[in-house]
């Protein structure tokens, strides 16, 4: 029997955590949060897939295979792209797939502009300001509601 696939995707710039703005977005890098998502997901017993990209189109074609490729749930820090991105907002709309949105920050404690997210009316949940932290509590929740399914 396989475990439930659930997709990470991380967008633009977040390759630099660690370096870039450690006082907004701590020190821990992508490298460590994926790590520890890997070994939390073995805990949960689901399966985690993680994908992080600077291009929207590579975002985009990401979601548009998560339709196909068994992932369950997407747990979703669109970086940037939150304030922006009608086309990111639409794939994965497209999905079908319920998703957790992820931020870092505390998007309402920083500039006015980053206050509006074209992700989070579809989201299941949002979490923001929590740091790397927060990708965690997303995949124990997610862990969670795919425990709960009975398909």
């Amino acid at each position: 029997m396989s475990l439930p696939r659930i997709l990470v995707l991380h967008g633009p710039n977040l390759n630099l955590l660690g370096q870039r703005e450690p006082q907004i977005y701590g020190k821990t890098t992508l490298a460590d949060i994926n790590q520890s998502l890997l070994a939390l997901a073995a805990e949960l017993q689901v399966e985690v897939v993680d994908f992080q990209s600077n291009h929207e189109g590579a975002l985009i074609d990401r979601l548009h295979a998560a339709r196909l490729d068994g992932t369950r749930y997407i747990v979703i820090n669109p970086a940037a792209y939150t304030h922006t991105s009608v086309a990111l907002r639409d794939a994965i709309a497209a999905t079908d797939l319920p998703f957790i949105e992820v931020h870092l920050s505390n998007i309402y404690r920083r500039e006015a502009f980053r206050h509006h997210s074209y992700f989070s009316d579809l989201a299941v949940a949002v979490i923001s300001g929590c740091g790397a932290h927060g990708y965690a509590l997303a995949l124990r929740h997610v862990a969670s509601e795919l425990g709960n399914r009975k398909n």
